[in-house]
């Protein structure tokens, strides 16, 4: 099954729940108004449509995550390598070592997790 989309702002209130879940749809609703300054109908909104989507599930006033960060990281890293480098894994990597630089230790983490794939491969 494909991840759902989550818009930003959307993943903004997930993140919190990442966090918090499970938590009640009050301390949601405060902690969203404390982080995001959002009101309760704003709240209430994103997690209806969080919800429809099969992102969230809010059953007895406990919102609960039915896609994990990592699943929705994934998702929205896929989208913009698709969106910015066609597809193209190896100009992604390119372009993010050539802006932000990479360290020797990073290198060597990806050196690794290369190494790994090829061996599940």
């Amino acid at each position: 099954m494909d991840t759902p989309k989550i818009f930003d702002s959307e993943y903004r209130l997930c993140l919190i729940v990442w966090e918090t879940e499970p938590v009640n749809s009050t301390e949601l609703v405060r902690l969203s108004r404390e982080r995001l300054g959002w009101s309760k109908a704003t709240t209430y909104t994103v997690l209806r449509r969080l919800c429809e989507r099969g992102v969230l599930k809010n059953e007895s006033a406990t919102v609960t995550s039915l896609v994990s960060k990592q699943e929705a990281q994934s998702a929205r890293m896929e989208e913009l390598m698709d969106r910015a480098f066609e597809g193209s894994l190896p100009a992604f990597v390119a372009a993010f070592a050539r802006h932000r630089g990479v360290t020797k230790k990073e290198l060597e983490d990806i050196r690794r997790l290369i190494d790994e794939f090829e061996e599940e491969g």
